[in-house]
């Protein structure tokens, strides 16, 4: 199995738990005299082989993410180099938002909002940043498709 077969298995399996528990929502209590639609017990057992199985993917993808190397880096460092840079470019993109909204004056007595950080060099950062996700991404989804689980 290729890593990015697990790594949507794993997706798969977190919605079903995530349904399973929505599920045992609904059937853990029902007036009296009545029946639940479905029975809680048997929820539990797929509920717990479910998580079973996530965490031994969890633990083989994160294994494979350790010793899988792309021009001498884990896939494991890529990974984490990815997040920071999405939570970057997703701070940047906040500050250019807030500094880019134009307060209206009605007249020119009234106080004139200015922003404080420079949107254009801002912006030209966010796109270098975003170039970079980009083809970081691009060098993780190909060793996904390459890399097989261990």
């Amino acid at each position: 199995m290729k890593l990015a077969e697990a790594l949507q298995m794993r997706a798969d399996l977190t919605s079903r738990i995530s349904s399973l528990r929505m599920r045992l929502g609904s059937n853990a209590l029902v007036q009296e005299g009545e029946q639940p639609s479905e029975d809680p017990y048997s929820l539990l057992t797929e509920l717990d082989a479910c998580i079973s199985q996530l965490e031994e993917l969890i633990t083989r993808i994160n294994m494979t993410n350790c010793q899988t190397l792309s021009d001498g880096e884990t896939l494991t460092a890529l990974l984490a180099r990815r997040d920071v840079i999405k939570m970057k470019v997703s701070a940047y993109r906040d500050l250019v938002n807030e500094s880019s909204q134009s307060a209206r004056r009605a007249t020119r007595s009234e106080i004139k909002i200015l922003p404080t950080v420079k949107v254009s060099a801002l912006q030209k950062t966010i796109d270098e940043l975003s170039k970079e996700l980009r083809l970081l991404d691009n060098r993780i989804q190909q060793c996904n498709w390459t890399v097989d689980l261990l």
